[in-house]
């Protein structure tokens, strides 16, 4: 095996991403670009605790907001924002509270927002932002 090879299979060129890996990155880029458009200010993405990990959180005014992206590429069976459920809230909620302990619990308001985005042959279709989807979960509390 030559050296560039031995390159290539440590750092994974060449390798395939999953679609469904490759669906998600396209569904928060593109989640990102339309709350920014929308005057949210955008602070990061994909932050993770061990608890969890939140998509993407922004700050709207002196809101803090925690967002979940669903994407999919049809809604047959269900919307995107159904596959937010009690447990996944939990797991948002308890990683949220990670990441305002983090910052040493500054005193904000806080909100949990999902952004669904639909695809078409590998393409945005539509993007539909729902604020305020759902509190802080049980026995949770913030402020």
């Amino acid at each position: 095996m030559s050296w560039w090879q031995r390159i290539k299979e440590q750092f994974g060129a060449g390798k395939t991403v999953p679609e469904h890996l490759r669906r998600g990155t396209l569904g928060e880029a593109a989640a990102k670009k339309y709350l920014q458009k929308a005057g949210l200010k955008f602070l990061t993405a994909n932050f993770r605790s061990e608890r969890g990990e939140i998509d993407l959180i922004f700050r709207d005014g002196e809101m803090l907001v925690f967002v979940e992206v669903k994407t999919r590429s049809s809604e047959d069976w269900v919307r995107p924002a159904g596959a937010v459920n009690a447990r996944k809230r939990r797991l948002l909620s308890m990683t949220a509270l990670d990441y305002l302990k983090l910052l040493k619990n500054p005193p904000v308001n806080i909100r949990f927002d999902v952004v669904e985005v639909l695809l078409k042959d590998g393409e945005v279709r539509e993007i539909r932002h729902l604020p305020a989807t759902f509190t802080l979960s049980k026995p949770f509390r913030y402020g």
